[in-house]
């Protein structure tokens, strides 16, 4: 460990948070390299689809190996052919897009070509999908140590949306054994990806419900005080589109942001209103009530603080809506080399020192290509 992980874990839990985008999942990497660097190293991660995936892959190996399989992951992952011939350089990313689309990445998905065929076609529950992921659990199969994920020091929780309630459900390593189907559930994007049957109900990726699974860390149990590096692949914050093209791209940034901001606007303004109850609480003597009504009323409040640093992944020169299926070797190298260099510029700056009002209990961060948007205390914390 590093002083810099010391400091941190004064604070309370370090929790990394991973949103799901596909190939946008390539800054995540990043991001962890650069934690794992300067001797930061989670006790929980939490992840949503290709989030999911990179947060497994982390919990799921020794500490001096987790960098190397997230290489071995998007390394295998990387497409530079079609149909086993090489890409020329002069193909751009439409083309390259598409071609994932006909035919699949070798070590991910492959087509089922019967899907394609007719979309009346009962295929079954569990293979009503136009890619099979095969690949994709003989990959994570080789990759991850799931005994180590369910016996391990670090905590891991991967999210997915019940297909008959509409729930959103997190399964975690604390609660439950976890296995590769979790993760595949948690990444079960309809109609690409077939469902994933876990104990007889069937699940899809955890984006269709909420993409950034900040929200299961804000109401776990018990609350505790700590420094949650949230990571958003998709841009909250764009211009006005002015072409379908541009409209599809925003569409789906605003889509797979899942309403984050407002989500940690009102944590802001829950946590806030604990700290206020438990300020309150300290006026009220102890004979004012019966012991047990009086516990159960402070129990209302906490004194715990989250420092949220929200690291937003910059757009990339020419990017469209198919972005997420971009997994050229070129693309997923510029965006781990994005990631990796935001957060340590990120950690050079060092937010969670910054001073912050007393009864904030949530304090966010946000950081943008490395530089700071939004301070601590700059949205609105009104009850």
């Amino acid at each position: 460990m590093s002083k810099l992980h010391d400091e941190l874990a004064e604070r309370g839990q370090i929790v990394l948070v991973f949103q799901g985008g596909g190939a946008l999942g390539a800054y995540q990497a990043g991001v962890y390299q650069a934690l794992h660097e300067a001797g930061v190293e989670p006790d929980w991660v939490i992840g949503t689809s290709i989030g999911a995936i990179n947060a497994a892959l982390i919990a799921g190996a020794p500490k001096d190996e987790r960098i190397a399989r997230l290489d071995a992951f998007w390394s295998r992952v990387a497409t530079s052919k079609f149909m086993g011939l090489p890409l020329p350089d002069w193909t751009g990313l439409p083309i390259r897009n598409m071609m994932t689309i006909a035919s699949g990445l070798p070590a991910f998905f492959s087509p089922r070509p019967l899907a394609f065929t007719n979309p009346f076609l009962p295929l079954g529950a569990n293979a009503s999908a136009y890619y099979s992921v095969s690949p994709l659990r003989e990959l994570l199969g080789e990759l991850i140590d799931f005994d180590r994920v369910n016996t391990g020091a670090m905590r891991l929780s991967v999210g997915a949306a019940k297909v008959q309630s509409a729930e959103m459900v997190y399964f975690d390593s604390r609660a439950e054994p976890l296995a590769v189907d979790h993760v595949l559930a948690s990444g079960a994007l309809p109609p690409a990806f077939p469902a994933v049957r876990i104990d007889g109900e069937l699940y899809w990726d955890g984006g269709i419900l909420s993409n950034t699974p900040v929200e299961a860390v804000f109401d776990d149990e018990p609350r505790r005080s700590g420094t949650v590096f949230a990571v958003h692949l998709w841009n909250p914050h764009g211009p006005e589109p002015d072409s379908i093209w541009q409209v599809m791209n925003r569409q789906k940034d605003l889509q797979y942001s899942s309403r984050a901001a407002q989500n940690i606007k009102r944590q802001r303004q829950l946590h806030r209103l604990r700290h206020v109850v438990t300020e309150i609480a300290k006026l009220v003597p102890d004979t004012a009530a019966s012991a047990e009504r009086l516990a159960e009323l402070r129990g209302y409040g906490c004194e715990t603080r989250m420092n949220v640093i929200r690291l937003l992944a910059p757009s990339l020169d020419n990017e469209d809506h198919s972005k997420d299926i971009d997994f050229s070797p070129t693309g997923i190298r510029l965006r781990r080399e994005a990631g990796y260099r935001h957060t340590r510029e990120a950690l050079a700056q060092a937010p969670w020192r910054k001073e912050i009002e007393p009864l904030d209990g949530l304090v966010l961060h946000e950081i943008r290509g490395g530089e700071v948007i939004r301070a601590a205390g700059a949205v609105s914390t009104t009850l």
